[in-house]
């Protein structure tokens, strides 16, 4: 199969799915979400594979949706007649064929076991499609965060609320503020993080010691897991918070940030709303991903 914003390609008993725009850093476009979608139920559909693994090319896994030329690549979900039409916006965000967020889940519904492999920036709508994995494993330098809670989004797929206890859910939700791949572990959000070098022979020795296991028995255990955090609400948020993202994306205060971002560039639109905190790209480069650390598919 071809595709245009990933590649896919199994060995054995693992299916590799790479997002591949890494001049972008893999930035959310259209139709990366049907795409994720169609490779992870061809990953199922393959009677050989028993894991996935979901990772990104270049020098980043995910840096969320691309605000590039102010958003207009969504502009036929989004819009009518040039401007924003809160019911086509709804509607398409809470459809369970049109929107982005069923399209991550598709990670969760799978019945083969999901590793993601997290480097560089992992931030907006890339961490919400990362923690709909099963295991998340991260480059200790990675960036993990929400920048959206300070500007233009509302959380999407809530799998930051549902990792995280009530105290940490409050603190990363009202500040935004990221974490590095080690402060991910220490706060419960994701499962580990190594050295870069290290990175992909982990999250590969992991794959295999899943690997080796019946996948009815992954299947199961995956499945009574779930089924738990699904007692709790999820698909109650995972309603409401697109809704909320659509309102946030589209007060006067949004609307002056992504005009910003489109006449000046999502950097101008970035300073303005992180330069206060010192963050993301904001931070000085100790507190960056090293950019240097570059997956080549």
């Amino acid at each position: 199969m071809s595709y245009e914003t990933l590649l896919y390609d199994s060995d054995g008993a693992i299916a590799t799915i790479t997002l591949n725009r890494p001049q972008r850093l893999n930035t959310i476009v259209p139709p990366m979400p049907d795409e994720i979608e169609s490779a992870v139920h061809a990953a199922i559909a393959d009677a050989q594979v028993k894991v996935i693994v979901l990772r990104g090319a270049g020098r980043s896994f995910c840096a969320g949706f691309d605000l590039g030329g102010g958003f207009h690549h969504w502009d036929d979900s989004l819009t009518t007649d040039g401007e924003w039409d809160p019911g086509k916006d709804f509607a398409m965000a809470t459809s369970q064929t049109l929107g982005p967020v069923p399209k991550f889940m598709s990670l969760w519904r799978s019945p083969k076991p999901v590793i993601v492999q997290v480097h560089g920036w992992c931030v907006g709508g890339g961490s919400d499609m990362a923690l709909c994995a099963d295991l998340v494993i991260a480059s200790e330098d990675a960036r993990i965060g929400t920048s959206y809670s300070r500007m233009w989004g509302c959380y999407l797929t809530g799998m930051w609320l549902y990792r995280l206890g009530l105290t940490k859910a409050k603190e990363y939700s009202l500040t935004g503020k990221p974490l590095s791949g080690s402060e991910a572990v220490d706060a419960g959000l994701i499962n580990a993080a190594v050295p870069f070098a290290r990175l992909e022979a982990e999250v590969r020795e992991r794959a295999e010691q899943l690997a080796a296991i019946p996948l009815s028995q992954l299947s199961a255990m995956k499945l009574i897991v779930n089924q738990a955090y699904e007692n709790m609400g999820l698909a109650s948020t995972q309603t409401l918070g697109p809704i909320l993202d659509g309102l946030m994306r589209n007060t006067p205060d949004a609307d002056r940030f992504i005009e910003l971002a489109e006449r000046d560039g999502v950097h101008s639109a970035a300073a303005l709303r992180d330069g206060p905190f010192g963050d993301y790209s904001q931070a000085p480069a100790e507190q960056q991903p090293n950019p240097d650390n570059v997956i080549v598919p």
